[in-house]
């Protein structure tokens, strides 16, 4: 489906390498969005930049890493040198590390706040200038942030994950009250069972195994599904705000 509002358009999508972000990056791009795309694999990221401008788009990969404060600078800087400005940021990137709390796994509990939360907190410190600049212009300006029907319903083992999902949408509600007085406009998108690479970071045998069972009894999103609903919201006329968007597979709604 072909949306209109979205030609002109400069958007920073991160997670792109692959799932909801590559799918999103894509509809952009092909919508008329001039499109950086975000990710730490450089090599999966410049063939995505070349099936967008071998299909009439435009895309500029950009190497980076939202853990990392230098790094979303940099990221930041060429965007800003290529496209200048942007007025459309969707924080897509995350982590997902099921295990019990009972195993103590500091380690993924660091990285999951660290992507989750404080890398969606990055994004927003790195482009927020733009989107108010772009409000206070008159152009319409987005920021969408990905959160995870985790942040509501509790899955055993899951807990830290849905707590990280659950700041983010958090969050958003909480900078609608600073960013949509000056016409910025927050989205936050609650997928459900979603056919992407999250599930291979599961490195639990008995974890993974539930999670396969899940799909085979539910059937999960395809990341262009909810890119769709991206495309759908951003393209709203300015004053209108889909502030949250819960999308899950009618067998788990």
């Amino acid at each position: 489906m072909s949306y209109e509002n979205l030609s002109g358009r400069t958007a920073v999508v991160t997670g792109a390498a692959s799932g909801i972000g590559e799918a999103v990056a894509l509809h952009l791009a092909a919508e008329g969005a001039r499109v950086a795309l975000l990710a730490r694999r450089a090599d999966r990221l410049d063939a995505l930049v070349e099936k967008i401008r071998a299909e009439g788009g435009q895309a500029l990969a950009v190497a980076a890493d939202v853990t990392d404060d230098a790094s979303v600078e940099d990221a930041r800087d060429r965007v800003h040198e290529t496209f200048g400005a942007v007025d459309l940021v969707v924080n897509n990137a995350g982590v997902m590390l099921p295990n019990p709390v009972e195993a103590g796994r500091l380690d993924e509990w660091q990285r999951m706040l660290d992507t989750n939360v404080t890398g969606v907190l990055r994004i927003i410190r790195a482009f927020n200038a733009d989107l108010l600049a772009a409000a206070a212009g008159g152009r319409t300006a987005d920021l969408v942030n990905i959160s995870s029907i985790g942040a509501h319903v509790p899955f055993p083992n899951y807990a830290v994950y849905g707590a990280t999902k659950a700041a983010v949408t958090y969050l958003s509600q909480s900078l609608r009250g600073e960013l949509g007085p000056r016409d910025v406009r927050v989205t936050n998108i609650e997928p459900g069972l979603t056919e992407t690479e999250l599930a291979s970071h599961v490195d639990s045998a008995e974890l993974s195994g539930q999670l396969d069972e899940m799909f085979g009894a539910i059937g999960g999103l395809a990341p262009a599904e909810v890119a769709d609903v991206v495309a759908y919201a951003t393209s709203r006329p300015r004053h209108v705000n889909l502030r949250q968007i819960m999308v899950l597979p009618t067998r788990q709604a």
